[in-house]
């Protein structure tokens, strides 16, 4: 009777570890899924936020690369005036200097 009563009580002992590990094997298990689960959605903002930023980052380039051209516009204008105007003044000296030499000389 009593290798009985052991045997029995054995069982249950073993049916309870197992019951008890499943139970912990279930919650590590579903606190692995909440864990995946919450690094799945970091990584999604994290990517969300990477890409406003690419898209700031894109919108300043292109202002400054707008800004840069108009400045080169400017200049490129500006120098342009500059030798048109010593073009003509080399001109009219030039002008002036053929005529002195041409005049006759007294």
């Amino acid at each position: 009777m009593r290798s009985r009563l052991l045997i029995v009580l054995t069982a249950l002992a073993v049916g309870a570890t197992l019951t008890a590990c499943g139970k912990e094997s279930s919650n590590a298990a579903d606190a692995a899924k909440k864990a995946a689960t919450e690094a799945a959605d970091k990584a999604k903002e994290a990517a969300a936020k990477a890409g406003e930023a690419a898209k700031a980052a894109t919108k300043e380039a292109t202002t400054a690369t707008t800004d840069a051209a108009g400045k080169a516009a400017d200049a490129t204008k500006d120098a342009a005036g500059k030798a048109a105007d010593a073009t003509k003044d080399a001109a009219a000296k030039a002008v002036e200097a053929a005529k002195e030499a041409a005049a006759p000389k007294k």
